[in-house]
């Protein structure tokens, strides 16, 4: 289900003294299946962008399609349940929304919402709960018993049972430990592939940005400046710092090693994998110089 944002403009409080241009000029397609990091300073326009996706915020002027249901500043949205259906969105700290005095309460909450018969939500239950890296064994028990990392799980268990086509996560990983981090990014990049999902996080961090995404749409002050494949985008680190972002720790020590040796890493490098192999490979060739010598 291809999403796509044409002239898309969104102004906050309009007509009133306190109006503000949130975002303008956005246009960009992003192809069913694909992951797609959204990054730019805090203000940029990230979180209002993905408001648009499920119909949260309205266009001011332009239309933003997904699938074959558009949404536009020029006419008026009566039915946003099947839209909402398809496209679940993992806000930062989700578990602040769990509320029922069970977790499969809770996870049946949304599909039953949806008009789902209690049996299929159950179902549904069981399968996410699974999905999220919890056993069955959890549903009976109450979510304000768990650890945050639990919480969390449960939380975007309840969206997943929902069963969307596009997943959105606004900062999913905010709170956690590093080693939290990444079971929940593991968790998100496996469900993507497994579900065959279109999945569109938003991050401050370059390294998660670098690890999963297809392709990365740049923003800066309420328009996208730059959209590309993760090579692409991280090949031009000083675009980047000119807009006061970072890169992946893994290019910067590759642009170090580059200035201070004097050598070529022929590739970008975004992984800490990827950059032991390629210094092996450089290793490998100086030794092997060396003994014909």
């Amino acid at each position: 289900m291809d999403i796509r944002f044409e002239e898309l403009e969104y102004r906050y409080q309009v007509r009133t003294p306190f109006e503000r241009l949130a975002l303008y000029d956005i246009n960009t397609t992003i192809k069913s299946g694909t992951f797609m990091a959204i990054i730019g300073h805090t203000g940029s326009g990230k979180s209002t962008i993905i408001q648009h996706l499920n119909g949260l915020l309205k266009p001011t002027s332009g239309t933003m399609t997904i699938g074959n249901r558009s949404i536009s500043a020029k006419k008026k949205e009566k039915e946003l349940k099947s839209l909402r259906r398809k496209v679940g969105i993992v806000f930062q700290f989700p578990e602040h929304q769990l509320f029922e005095e069970t977790i499969e309460k809770d996870i049946c909450y949304g599909p039953l919402n949806f008009g789902v018969s209690l049996d299929v939500a159950q179902k549904r239950a069981k399968e996410a709960i699974k999905l999220v890296g919890l056993s069955e064994e959890y549903l009976s028990r109450s979510p304000f018993d768990l650890s945050g990392g639990q919480m969390r799980r449960v939380a975007i268990a309840g969206i997943l049972a929902m069963e969307p086509e596009v997943i959105v996560l606004d900062e999913p990983t905010a709170g956690l430990d590093p080693r939290g981090r990444k079971e929940m990014m593991d968790m998100f990049y496996q469900l993507h592939k497994e579900k065959q999902l279109t999945t569109i996080l938003v991050t401050h961090s370059m390294e998660d940005a670098a690890r999963y995404a297809d392709e990365i749409c740049v923003m800066h002050k309420g328009t996208i400046v730059n959209q590309g494949s993760v090579e692409q985008i991280f090949s031009n680190p000083e675009a980047l710092h000119a807009l006061g972002l970072d890169v992946p720790e893994t290019v910067r020590f590759k642009q170090k090693l580059e200035q201070r040796f004097n050598i070529t890493i022929p590739s970008s490098c975004l992984t800490m994998d990827e950059l032991v192999a390629h210094i092996n490979e450089l290793i490998a060739k100086s030794e092997g110089a060396q003994c014909k010598d």
